[in-house]
């Protein structure tokens, strides 16, 4: 069996193979099935036995990472989500958990030299051609993974990494509003028409009212899950989407990117700790927790007036934003500015952990 070197880490609540890139096939094409073969995909069983995936999305990941040739970054990172039970990998989005891995692994790798208490490692993704600043404290020039830190959805604590996204905007369309519209009436064979935000910020993602799907919006997502007839219509509205946004060119080409645009499901706050509650289709199954870009995606949407995160918050100008979710409550901050009639998202941060796990190779 061949194998290559890589790194296992969790990055907020997801988890990744991270490969330095100098440990991988020059030929980029070989990658697909490198990745597929090492999570153990396609699994018509849904667990990915045979390999390190953990049988859902945000354990089905794959992270390159390389010292960049851009100014102004440290290293490169391509994110890469690997179905659980089909034979594709996705690059269209990145992930905002695992981005929070990267730092720590670059510094572990020797990309990037960090000195004194405190990294600030310049990350350049490639999916979406934005800039990110991870920044987490260090210890005898290495990361320093304990600390006091918890996050929603995983035990214990760590030590805090902030990700801060840099003109999060058009991340993966080119533009925040790809539609040029802040809320729509989105016309979904077999569904009829029902009223969408449709912004790219960090990710593309499509924000639709619990309620105009007969949902609550506090369901679990394994409720969710056992519900095939409104997963079948939820992934009709993601498609849908994906087309209008120009993602894909039409319905059957949208079915082949399996990660954007990612679907949150919209309600009011049923607490006074939270602003609004999202629940997320992420790689067409319900996301445990929330995916960060797609929190941060949210965070901006809520901040544009007229979109259905800023009904459900009902019109509240908010510092930091507090999203429920099944785990708990997430903060992030955007800001976010109106010139001359354009809306452009300066920037989103946000605080994640990450442990490393091991070390060693992954066999094929």
């Amino acid at each position: 069996m061949k194998s290559y070197r890589a790194t296992y880490m969790r990055g907020g609540t997801s988890r990744a193979l991270i490969f330095n890139e100098s440990d991988l096939p020059a030929d980029k094409k070989s990658w697909d099935e490198i990745f597929l073969r090492a999570l153990g995909s396609p699994d018509p069983y849904g667990r990915q036995l045979n390999g390190m995936g953990g049988g859902i999305s945000s354990l089905s990941k794959v992270a390159v990472v390389r010292a960049s040739g851009n100014p102004a970054a440290d290293v490169d990172y391509t994110f890469a989500q690997v179905s659980v039970t089909e034979s594709k990998v996705d690059y269209k989005g990145n992930c905002g958990n695992i981005s929070s891995a990267i730092g720590p692994f670059a510094v572990l790798q020797g990309l990037c030299k960090v000195t004194g208490g405190e990294a600030r490692v310049r990350i350049f993704n490639t999916n979406t051609q934005k800039i990110i600043h991870s920044i987490f404290p260090v210890k005898d020039s290495l990361p320093e993974f304990s600390g006091d830190l918890e996050i929603p959805g995983v035990a214990g604590t760590g030590a805090p990494i902030r990700l801060e996204f840099q003109e999060p905007g058009g991340a993966s369309t080119g533009s925040l509003l790809p539609t040029g519209k802040i809320c729509e009436s989105l016309q979904v064979v077999g569904v009829g028409a029902i009223e969408v935000s449709m912004v790219d910020a960090a990710n593309a993602c499509v924000m639709v009212r619990a309620r105009d799907l007969g949902l609550a919006g506090t369901e679990a997502p394994a409720e969710l899950e056992h519900s095939v007839e409104l997963l079948k219509k939820l992934d009709l509205i993601r498609r849908h989407a994906s087309v209008t946004m120009g993602i894909s060119k039409n319905l059957e080409d949208a079915a082949n990117y399996i990660a954007i645009p990612y679907l949150g499901i919209i309600s009011p706050a049923t607490g006074p700790d939270r602003d609004f509650e999202m629940r997320v289709i992420a790689s067409g199954q319900p996301h445990k927790a929330l995916p960060l870009t797609v929190s941060l995606c949210a965070a901006v949407t809520a901040k544009l007036p007229g979109s259905v995160i800023h009904e459900a918050v009902q019109g509240r100008a908010l510092s930091v934003v507090r999203i429920g979710m099944p785990t708990g409550v997430l903060q992030l901050s955007a800001d976010v500015e109106n010139e001359g009639g354009n809306w452009i998202a300066r920037s989103g941060s946000f605080y994640r952990t990450a442990r490393l796990l091991f070390v060693g190779e992954v066999f094929v």
